[in-house]
């Protein structure tokens, strides 16, 4: 899945001809987002995911200044977090402006759920987890349709069956224990020393820990870089 801001700029051929004689009108804005979200969809489908879609409602008297480039129309926002986005649709030509168009948009396809009910620290596993289909963008914390982006982390809640897994449901396991025995490394360019410490908390990768260093009973603060080992700059 795509979790990207969609953009595309609309060569229209039916404004080209009448832009210079009279302004935007609500039709060719209509033109424009119908064209952007058929894009969208198709480029969803590649994906797996099937996308419906509907625009709102312009006065039919709308009328901008007529734009001397293509125009262009881009989400306003996620479109996998909400089902009402809105499309912003914008003239950067001499006479330039922009407007918000509301569309409602579904993107329907797989999504991972909790296979069985499940508990707070557990580690995932593949039987843990089962794909089922879902609106996915109704989902507005953000539905994960990978399995490899569970297995093996941890619940920070436990769940019910059935449950779509979004990514404040989970986090990594820690890399280093609160007591373990860690190599800390020091290295600048292409020199570098390891000691053997012992760390003070857990933490996972990327994370910062404070660490004791056993030779120099010094604290220092560290970066986990892998499970039992960790990293000061020098």
């Amino acid at each position: 899945m795509r979790i990207t801001k969609f953009f595309i700029t609309l060569l229209m051929s039916t404004f080209a001809g009448t832009a210079l004689a009279a302004g935007t009108t609500a039709e060719q804005i209509y033109q424009g987002a119908e064209a952007f979200l058929e894009t969208f969809a198709r480029e969803q489908a590649k994906e797996g995911f099937s996308v419906a879609h509907d625009t709102g409602e312009l006065d039919a008297r709308l009328s901008l200044a007529p734009c001397d480039a293509p125009l262009s129309v881009s989400f306003s926002g996620d479109p996998w977090k909400t089902t009402q986005p809105s499309l912003l649709v914008s003239c950067e030509g001499e006479r330039p402006w922009r407007m918000f168009l509301p569309v409602s948009v579904t993107i329907t396809g797989d999504a991972m759920v909790a296979a069985r009910p499940l508990g707070r620290g557990e580690r995932l596993t593949q039987s843990a987890i089962q794909a089922d289909s879902v609106i996915v963008n109704s989902i507005r914390r953000g539905a994960i349709t990978s399995a490899e982006q569970l297995i093996g982390m941890e619940m920070r809640r436990g769940v019910n069956a059935g449950t779509v897994f979004t990514p404040d449901l989970i986090l990594a396991p820690a890399a280093v224990e609160r007591g373990d025995h860690v190599i800390i490394s020091a290295s600048s360019g292409n020199f570098s020393v390891n000691s053997r410490g012992r760390a003070l908390a857990s933490a996972g990768v990327g994370e910062q820990v404070r660490v004791e260093n056993l030779s120099s009973s010094r604290t220092v603060r560290a970066r986990v870089v892998a499970p039992g080992h960790v990293e000061i700059p020098m």
